[in-house]
Order: structure tokens, then sequence, then C-alpha cells
């Protein structure tokens, strides 16, 4: 009953790979920058709780959901929602496309972004960025991202990495790239986080960050703010699980892989967490400094400590690479679907749609200079883009894939394409994308048309 395989299908070197690139797509920026300031203005260690807590009910459920899609279509993302009886029609094929979108959209803005982590990395190399403390870094960051050429001349250089990467396949491109970036990624933050915690003053850091504050549990936006964040990080509902699924043998077990991926994801913020936390402690400065922490508040921590400088570097380098990571993840969906669709050779397929992501993210990269004065209704374009995408289309695609392998598809059928048949947590898994895991998105999408 699987959906018929794609011809010349590539597939993973190994079980090893696969889990290495996909936890690559899943820690990036999300991971460091957003999960650092988006915990920070919701209490530290409640917030963490959680966090943990919907990514272990709702975040680890969809990925299994959303491999096993894929894995059983061995197609793209939109062969994934195709059901196997063609004498059903049906229209859910709409939800592939939805989330290629989603993918296409959100990297056109988060390439931007990345130039920014890429910018301040070769700063911090050439080490111009440590010599504009007196100016201050606010006025830097503000100068860097107005100017219409450093924004555009990094993300070009982002997304023609990330270009190169997917053109070598696989096996020889995407694989081969996460084999040796994951774990130097991995060593980074691990190291950064040892170098903080010893920070004098470090402790109410760490306090902050694994000590709840169970008083906080009654103010309804850390739900909403911890649900968002495990969507954001993870990753689901954009397709990339399920590209990355259809790569897969079915030799491979879905729910230890699942479970693998999402268990490196969240380890890797909460060590990026204790990398952050502790240092901005020890100097004083406010936790809720919000999306600057990263570019305006962490320089002048690490002007100020022992050694700032080489971590600094390290830090700004892990910022660049780990947003790589997820940039070459976000392009295979559409690559993948270009491949399928329009018959178009990989290489072919690669450039065309990172050139196309590049103009796409034209407007995204001069919104804070030359269309700064552009506004979508309270927001600038870049952030009414990420609102656009964050809010509604990985929440729709989420529940597409709830909806789907939860209800649409045979139960029996979908627990044997998760290797969750004739097990408890086979019927714990079915329940959870019935009715948890839709009515958590529906609160995020509810909350969205609210605000």
């Amino acid at each position: 009953m699987a959906a018929p395989a794609m011809t010349g299908q590539e597939q993973w070197r190994s079980r090893t790979g696969f889990i290495l690139a996909t936890v690559g797509s899943a820690v990036g920026i999300g991971n460091i920058w957003r999960f650092a300031y988006v915990a920070g203005e919701n209490g530290g260690g409640v917030f963490l709780v959680v966090y943990l807590l919907f990514v272990v009910l709702i975040g680890l459920p969809l990925v299994i959901a959303e491999l096993s899609l894929g894995r059983r279509a061995q197609g793209d993302a939109v062969s994934a929602f195709t059901l196997s009886d063609p004498a059903v029609p049906g229209s859910w094929p709409v939800a592939g496309w939805i989330a290629v979108a989603g993918a296409v959209i959100i990297l056109s803005y988060y390439a931007v972004i990345a130039g920014w982590a890429l910018g301040y990395a070769a700063g911090a190399v050439t080490g111009e960025l440590w010599t504009v403390a007196a100016a201050g870094y606010g006025g830097y960051f503000r100068e860097f991202i107005a100017g219409p050429v450093w924004p555009v001349l990094c993300q070009a250089t982002m997304l023609a990495v990330t270009t190169a990467v997917v053109v070598g396949g696989v096996q020889g491109g995407i694989e081969r790239l996460n084999r040796w970036l994951m774990p130097a990624l991995a060593a980074i933050v691990l190291g950064l986080a040892l170098h903080a915690v010893t920070l004098p003053g470090a402790e109410a850091g760490v306090r902050f960050l694994l000590a709840p504050d169970w008083q906080a549990l009654g103010r309804p936006e850390v739900y909403a703010a911890a649900l968002g964040q495990a969507f954001f990080s993870i990753g689901v509902g954009c397709a990339v699980f399920a590209t990355y699924g259809s790569y897969l043998p079915r030799s491979v077990a879905l729910p230890a892989s699942a479970t693998a991926i999402v268990l490196g994801d969240t380890l890797f913020a909460v060590l990026a967490g204790l990398a952050i936390f502790p240092a901005v402690f020890a100097f004083g400065l406010d936790p809720r400094a919000g999306p600057e922490l990263a570019f305006i508040t962490l320089p002048q921590i690490f002007l100020a400590m022992p050694g700032g400088r080489i971590v600094g570097t390290l830090f700004f380098l892990l910022l660049a690479a780990a947003a790589l990571t997820s940039m070459i993840s976000l392009l295979e969906v559409p690559v993948a679907v270009a491949m399928r669709r329009l018959r178009l050779r990989r290489r072919t397929a690669a450039l065309a749609v990172g050139a196309l992501v590049f103009t796409l993210g034209l407007p995204s990269a001069l919104s804070f200079g030359w269309l700064a004065e552009v506004r979508i209704g309270r927001h600038g374009i870049l952030d009414a883009i990420d609102a656009f995408a964050s809010t509604l289309l990985l929440p729709l695609g989420g529940l597409a894939i709830a909806l789907f392998v939860g209800w649409r598809i045979e139960k029996g059928l979908a627990l044997r394409e998760a290797d969750l048949a004739q097990t408890r947590t086979g019927t714990l898994w079915v329940w959870l994308l019935r009715l948890p895991v839709p009515l958590a998105i529906a609160a995020i999408l509810i909350r969205s048309a609210a605000g």
C-alpha cells in the first residue's frame, strides 16, 4: 500500500549520517539565538520545563509521523501526502505544497539572519568586531543590517555555500558535511558552556535556566512561547523530515531515530543556554534583552571576559555554521520537488531554487535600510515574513501531518509505517496525533490570530 518509489532515489549512506544530518537540520539559529532570548523573556527555568514537555508530547510524535510519511512515499514533500489508492483523489497533496512554500519562505529570510552571523564571525576573525566597543554594539549592529551591501553580500554567500552542498547530493554533499560539522559544533557549544559556568557570578545564570520559578506556570504566555519555540526549533511542518525520511531504507527504525534527533536538538539548545545565561548574569546584564541578545549584548560580554575574543569568535562561527546546516535542509525540500516534478538534474534544480530564494530574500535583507519605511501591518518586511511563516505556515504544516497520519491513513498502516505496530507506544502515538497535537497547534493559530 506504499506510494510508488522514485526511480533512482538517493539514500543515506548510514543511519549515523542520517541522524547527524537531521539533527543538523533541526539545530540552527533557533537553538542558539532564538532559544536564548525567548527563554530569557519567559522566566528561564520554568520555560525550559514547559518547553521539554511540549518537545516530548508534540514535537516527537510529529517527527515520527513526518519521517514515516517520507519513507513511505520515497519521493518528495508532495508525494508524502499522496494516498496510496489512486481511486481516491483527495486534496491532501496541497498540504505538501504548503510545506514546500513554507520551506522556501523561511529560507528566504533565514539566509538574511544567517548572513548577519557570518558577518559578525568575519568581523570577529579580522578583529574589526572588537574595535567598535567605544561606538557601542547597538550602533554597530544597526549600521551593519541597514547597509545595502553587507547584508546582501553575506546573504548571498550563505546561500552560495548552501547550494554548493546540496548540489553534492545526499551522500556526497549533505551527509558528508554534517558528519564532520555537527561533532565540531557540539564540541564548540560544549566548550563555550563549560567556560561560561566557570565565570565568577555565573551561578545565578545557571539557576535562572535550570531552577524553575514555579509561580511563572500561571502565566499563559509561557506556554505559548514554549510551544512556539518547540515548533520553530525542531522544524516540523516545512517538510524537511518528510524529505530526509524519503532517503531512508526500511531497515532504519523510526522511533529510535526520531528520539535521537529530538534529543540532540534539545541538548544543543540547553547547552547554548548554559553558554549564554551564566555569562549574561556574570556581567550583570539583562537576560530579557530580546532578539538583540546575540548581536548586541553578547559582544559586550565577550570583550569583557578573559579570552573573550576567542570565545566570541567561536560563538559567531558556531552561529553561522549552525545556520548553514538548517539552510541545507530547507533548500533540499524544494530541490527534491523540482527534481521530481520538473525532471531537472540536481545541479540545475539547486541553482534555480537557490537563485529564487536569494531573490525572494532581498526585501528582507534590505528591510532595515532602503526598505525600512515599508510596513506590513505593525512589522517591517523581515519580521512580517517571519511571523507569517512561524505562526501560520509551520503550524498548518504540523496540523496537516497530525490529521493525515492520525485520521486519514488507516491506523494499522500508520503504525506499520512508523515501526510501532502492536505496541502500547504506538497506541499512545496515534492518540497524541488525533487529539492533543491538533489541539495544541490550534492554540498556536488562535493565539496568533488574536495577537
